[in-house]
């Protein structure tokens, strides 16, 4: 463990944070998990599993100016623990339902709704906590440190909640149950803030003050809008199972293979990156990984080979987890503390919505001209994404550190 990581661990106001994101996002991971599957159990239609996951994303849609608004004007370690109470009751209750045996489909569906909004708040709120708690030297480390940990926890998450609804689709939701309640006591248990912000009106000014504050810097309008066309571009893995049965003609253990490698990319780069943070020219180092990501997505959309699409996949996940680093850092120390809340539920918003439309678009392209010719198109429009960036926003390229 390198001196940076050692010393950011060291606070216990960032342990209390990682636990709390950790344990959240595992217990979510798995809820979804099992959802899916009581979902196509239940109705044997692969159409549903489109609607599970628009449910979960349409209140990040509806609530994220609310969102930052209600963040940036409350303590924001209570925002995250009534939303992980209400976590809680929703996993409690679809457990109730399901041993009882009164729960319909539909309200499984009411349930991903509810779901969805308390993580539409506490996802922003969260990431407004962070720099709050760190000193701004270290915020790249903790960031880091922050992806190294929830990789792993969101494979364990799906995995281990999969395993368990083999037990019967009651377990999972009981076992997210404890994680979100343990979640919600770390977040609590992170230190107040000296002063609580003051109380505004909320105004339509107020409420999309986040909107004009990222439009107004160009470095931050540069870097977050980078990374809305790249993923939703470069989404390759939303055909992970057309090319594990059809292209690279492997089965379903390569299609977990393929699935896991972007994270494990991920976990790797975020660990090399606690260990040697980057100093300078961070604004080139994003643009070059995010072209490093199309050029993969490339080579990946060509590949008949098992282990170069996992390699393939692999450089995907570290070059995003660079993008991801130097993204975050930059969104922190460019917001001053009382409009995080409004600029990451924006960032939120960007982040889900380039996933989701990313998925969509991957999926009706792929209909149209097929598979390989779907993701190449997205891996060159990505790197074209980059060559036009750069020029339209010299401010990115020219980024040198990112010290607070």
């Amino acid at each position: 463990m390198t001196s940076d990581t050692s010393s950011v661990l060291r606070l216990p106001a960032f342990r209390h944070f990682l636990a709390s994101r950790a344990l959240s996002s595992m217990a979510f991971q798995g809820a979804s998990v099992a959802i899916g599957w009581l979902v196509y159990d239940r109705t044997r239609n692969p159409f549903d599993l489109g609607l599970v996951g628009l449910a979960q994303f349409m209140p990040m849609l509806v609530l994220t100016f609310l969102v930052g608004h209600v963040a940036d004007q409350f303590d924001r370690r209570r925002i995250a623990l009534i939303c992980q109470w209400v976590e809680t009751a929703v996993v409690v209750v679809l457990a109730l339902g399901l041993w009882q045996g009164w729960l319909p489909t539909w309200g499984i569906f009411l349930a991903v709704v509810v779901l969805g909004a308390a993580v539409a708040f506490e996802r922003p709120t969260m990431a407004a906590l962070l720099p709050g708690i760190v000193p701004a030297e270290q915020l790249q480390t903790a960031i880091a440190t922050s992806t190294s940990v929830m990789q792993p926890a969101l494979l364990i998450g799906r995995a281990l909640d999969g395993l368990l609804y083999g037990l019967g689709p009651v377990t999972p939701f009981l076992d997210s149950g404890p994680f979100f309640l343990v979640a919600g006591y770390s977040a609590v248990s992170i230190p107040p803030p000296a002063a609580l912000p003051a109380r505004t009106p909320m105004t339509l000014e107020s409420l999309f003050a986040g909107v004009r504050f990222i439009w107004s810097k160009p470095v931050m309008l540069g870097t977050l809008s980078l990374d809305l066309f790249a993923v939703l571009l470069g989404g390759a893995t939303a055909l992970l199972p057309v090319y594990a049965r059809d292209i690279l003609e492997a089965g379903p253990f390569a299609l977990g293979v393929l699935r896991t490698s972007p994270a494990i990319g991920a976990v790797a780069m975020s660990l090399y990156l606690t260990r040697f943070p980057l100093r300078h020219h961070v604004g080139m180092t994003m643009l070059r990984a995010v072209a490093v990501f199309g050029a993969a997505t490339i080579v990946f959309a060509f590949s008949t080979s098992v282990a170069l699409s996992v390699a393939m996949l692999v450089v995907l996940g570290a070059s995003d987890t660079v993008s991801v680093v130097i993204r975050s850092s930059l969104v922190q120390l460019l917001t001053p503390d009382h409009m995080r809340g409004r600029v990451n539920a924006v960032n939120s918003l960007f982040i889900g919505t380039s996933n989701q439309l990313g998925e969509f678009e991957s999926g009706v392209l792929a209909a149209f001209v097929g598979p390989v010719a779907a993701v190449a198109f997205g891996g060159v429009g990505t790197i074209a994404i980059v060559l036009a960036w750069a020029r339209l926003f010299p401010a990115l390229r020219k980024v040198d550190t990112l010290a607070g």
